[in-house]
């Protein structure tokens, strides 16, 4: 059973979200909350596997939230619910260590599916909306072309194995996915996974993916 909390300022996107994991087995709703430090007080008493986030929320958003929320409880997984429009605040949320985001108007299947692949150690990231985000930052100047030939002189020391694993990662594959697509044990491929972000001076998987797609990889 995948205990969920889920936090967003609108009552009627909680209820409805409730009501619809409600309907599974594998999920139990623990708790709802209206914006990060409530969702932060929830984690706290309810101990829950995934925490849904929405991004824009009063008192305390959700890029805030989930940073509070994983600076004391670094296995609880946070998955934002946002639009494309939140574009900036996506980012920052993953690269403050949320494992991904939900467009708000996903079906509930693909909702569903992704916080089982959360639960699972997977990044849920939609590669392609992921790269139009940060093509549409690096026309504003967010990202610097010395920032980026850095990343690529990084990428050198990679083997080709070990690039083949992070471009699996930044289209959300989990371990279980990685090894069944290159054909190799799960131990091997959170081997690989360990010396990609040691060499990219990398923090998380999640900050694997964000690079592999900054990089073209994925």
């Amino acid at each position: 059973m995948i205990r969920i909390v889920i936090a967003d300022d609108q009552r009627l996107m909680r209820e409805g979200l409730t009501m619809i994991f409600d309907l599974e087995q594998s999920l139990q709703v623990v708790g709802q909350a209206s914006n990060g430090l409530e969702a932060y007080e929830l984690v706290k008493k309810e101990k829950p596997d995934v925490v849904l986030m929405d991004i824009r929320m009063p008192v305390m958003d959700g890029v805030e939230g989930a940073k509070k929320i994983l600076a004391e409880f670094t296995e609880v997984k946070v998955l934002m619910l946002t639009t494309f429009n939140d574009k900036e605040l996506i980012l920052r949320a993953l690269e403050g260590g949320a494992k991904g985001y939900l467009l708000k108007d996903m079906p509930s299947d693909a909702i569903i599916q992704a916080i089982h692949s959360v639960n699972r150690g997977g990044v849920v990231m939609q590669s392609e909306v992921t790269k139009r985000i940060i093509d549409e930052l690096r026309k504003h100047h967010q990202y610097q072309s010395k920032v980026e030939r850095e990343e690529q002189k990084k990428i050198s020391h990679l083997t080709i194995r070990e690039k083949e694993v992070l471009s699996l990662l930044g289209k959300g594959y989990n371990n279980r996915e990685i090894g069944e697509e290159l054909f190799i044990s799960e131990g091997t491929v959170k081997n690989h996974i360990s010396a990609i972000i040691r060499k990219l001076d990398l923090r998380d998987r999640t900050q694997a993916a964000i690079f592999a797609i900054k990089s073209g990889l994925s």
